[in-house]
């Protein structure tokens, strides 16, 4: 359980060890429960395309108290990406936390802060994280520099 008193649901490690173990599902987007209680699985994807994740983590949108605004989530993705000097493709499953710091409703934001230990602790196995707070943290480019030099 997170400091907030979320949970994290059984699905969300049986889904992230299918992604690890069975190579078959490329990304899954977590998110909480609609009464902000529970971290369930949102989607799961074998759609290698880095775009389509790409937009629906930035078009993601949480509502609170009859308010909505742009959805923090929580995602793993298996990222691929060939090495310098043509040593080979490697693999490194990459914990991104989308937490937008504009548009944001204050609730949503400061209860996925508080619940992104317990799950990141629940998936054994990641790689790499990633906190992006703003469009360009969330680039290709921007991720496979960081994760490909292991400065995440």
């Amino acid at each position: 359980m997170s400091k907030s008193g979320v949970e994290v649901t059984a699905d969300c490690v049986n889904q992230f060890n299918d992604l690890k173990l069975k190579k078959q599902i490329k990304y899954i987007i977590y998110k909480l429960s609609d009464d902000y209680k529970q971290i369930v699985v949102e989607e799961t994807s074998s759609d290698p395309d880095w775009e389509t994740f790409q937009n629906k983590i930035l078009n993601a949108k949480a509502s609170y108290k009859g308010k909505e605004g742009k959805g923090p989530r929580y995602a793993v993705y298996d990222f691929q990406y060939e090495l310098e000097a043509g040593e080979g493709t490697r693999n490194k499953i990459v914990f991104i936390s989308w937490s937008p710091d504009e548009g944001t409703l204050v609730f949503p934001r400061m209860t996925y802060a508080s619940s992104k230990e317990a799950l990141k602790n629940a998936l054994n196995g990641i790689g790499a994280e990633v906190q992006a707070n703003n469009e360009d943290e969330i680039e290709y480019a921007t991720i496979l520099k960081d994760i490909s030099k292991g400065k995440r």
